[in-house]
C-alpha cells in the first residue's frame, strides 16, 4: 500500500493547534545519548586541533546549549583559522580607508575604535565549511561589541561610481595548508552594508578579542557565513563594479552556494545562511515509570524567524511537526526546540529537519546536510 499523505496544510493546522511550551513533567534524566554521523571524525572541544594557522580548528560543543545557557562564552567560540605569527602590536594598529586608486582617505586607529565601540548584541557565526556530522561545531553565538562599518565609511568620501567596499585583513605569510588557501578579504556591496548592518568588532563576550578571533578588530556581517567575517582588518577600499572576487570569495564559492565561480564581485551572491536546524542532544528520561526520549535542537539562519519545523526519523519518514518554543523574535542567533519521543523499536535513527513553510529557503536542509544519527537500545 502506498503512503497516504494528509491534505496540503493539514499538518500545519495540527501543529498550530499544539501548545508546545507546555511539555509537562520531564521526569528523571537517565543519560544523554551520543549523536554522530556516518564517517565523521570525533574531535575534542575547547582546544585547538589540526595544526597551526590556516589549519587550526576549535569546535564549539553545541550539546551544552540550554534555555539558560544560549550565549557562547568567548573561550568556547569556534576557531577556523588561528592568528598569523607576525601580528603587529594592537597599540600600533590602524585601518586605512582608501579610494579606488589606493590613496588614503582616512585612518582609524585601534584607540578610536575602542573608544567608539558599543554593544552590538548577540550574533551567530557559522563557518561555511561546518560539515562534520559528528558535531557541526564550527558555529557559535557570542555577544559582540564594536563600531558600525557605515560610521567608519561616513568619515571618508564615497567616490563616484563606487558600489562596494573591499575589506581586507592581515594575511598569513606562510601559505602552506592541507585544506585552505590564504586570503583575508571580502567585497561588501553598499546595499548589503545598509541591509545587514555589519560592524567592526573589538570585543566578544565582554572582553577584547583574542588574536585567534581577529584582534584587535574583525568584521562581523550578521546573517552571512563566517568566511566573510574578515579577521585582523587593516584596510578598507572603495571599489566599483569591475572589482574581482577575492581569493577568499573564490575558495568559498561552492560552500556559499554560488552558481559557479563568479570572477567579478558584483556577480557573487550574498553568502547568506539559510534557515537551518539540527538536533544537538537526545536525552533518555524516565517519565511516570516509562522510558521517553527528549530530542533537543536548534534552529537558526534565514531572513525571518521560523517557529515550525518538520522532524524526520529516516529517509522514508514523512515527518513529525514540531514547534519552536518560545517563538523566535529574530534570526540573528539560534533558538531551541525540543520534541518528546517514544520510539517504536530499538535501532539506529537518522534525524533530519525541514521548515514547515515550504516558502522558506533551506538549501542545506534540502540535502540533509545537518543529519545526526542516534542509536536507541531501550524502549
Amino acid at each position: 500500500m502506498g503512503l497516504v499523505l494528509a491534505a496540503p496544510g493539514a499538518w500545519l493546522d495540527r501543529i498550530s493547534a499544539q501548545t508546545p511550551c507546555d511539555d509537562g513533567p520531564l521526569g528523571e534524566l537517565i543519560r544523554t545519548l551520543p549523536l554522530y554521523g556516518p564517517g565523521a571524525a570525533d574531535v575534542p572541544f575547547d582546544s585547538i586541533v589540526g595544526g597551526r594557522g590556516l589549519d587550526a580548528r576549535r569546535y564549539t560543543d553545541l550539546s551544552r546549549l540550554d534555555s539558560g545557557a544560549m550565549t557562547t562564552p568567548a573561550e568556547q567560540v569556534f576557531v577556523r583559522t588561528a592568528a598569523p605569527a607576525d601580528l603587529p602590536d594592537a597599540a600600533a594598529w590602524s585601518i586605512a580607508v582608501r579610494s579606488p586608486s589606493g590613496g588614503v582617505q582616512s585612518v582609524v586607529t585601534t584607540a578610536t575604535l575602542t573608544a567608539q565601540a558599543s554593544p552590538q548584541g548577540e550574533h551567530l557565526i557559522e563557518c561555511a565549511g561546518n560539515s562534520n556530522p559528528q558535531n557541526f561545531g564550527l558555529m557559535s553565538a557570542p555577544q559582540w561589541s564594536g563600531v558600525p562599518l557605515a560610521r567608519i565609511l561616513s568619515a571618508s568620501t564615497r567616490p563616484a561610481g563606487a558600489t562596494a567596499v573591499l575589506v581586507s585583513g592581515r594575511d598569513h605569510a606562510v601559505p602552506e595548508s592541507r585544506q585552505s588557501l590564504p586570503g583575508a578579504s571580502w567585497v561588501l556591496p553598499l546595499h548589503a552594508i545598509e541591509a545587514n548592518a555589519p560592524f567592526l568588532a573589538t570585543a566578544m563576550g565582554g572582553r577584547p578579542l583574542t588574536a585567534d578571533h581577529g584582534a584587535p578588530v574583525r568584521l562581523v556581517v550578521p546573517g552571512w557565513y563566517g568566511c566573510s567575517w574578515i579577521k585582523w582588518v587593516d584596510a578598507i577600499q572603495w571599489v566599483d563594479d569591475s572589482a574581482p572576487s577575492t581569493t577568499q570569495m573564490l575558495e568559498f564559492a561552492f560552500r556559499t552556494d554560488q552558481p559557479g565561480i563568479p570572477e567579478l564581485a558584483r556577480d557573487y551572491a550574498a553568502p547568506e545562511i539559510d534557515t537551518a536546524a539540527v538536533p544537538i542532544r537526545v536525552e533518555q528520561r524516565r517519565v511516570a515509570g516509562r522510558l521517553e526520549y527528549r530530542i533537543v535542537g536548534i534552529v537558526w539562519g534565514g531572513t525571518r524567524p521560523v517557529d515550525r519545523l518538520l522532524l524526520r526519523f529516516g529517509s522514508r519518514d514523512p515527518g513529525t511537526p514540531i514547534a519552536v518554543c518560545p517563538a523566535p523574535a529574530s534570526t540573528r542567533t539560534w533558538n531551541l526546540w525540543s520534541y518528546r519521543w517514544r520510539p517504536v523499536e530499538p535501532g539506529y535513527y537518522d534525524l533530519t529537519l525541514k521548515a514547515a513553510d515550504r516558502g522558506v529557503r533551506t538549501r542545506r536542509l534540502d540535502v540533509s546536510f545537518y543529519i545526526r544519527r542516534v542509536k536507541i537500545d531501550e524502549i
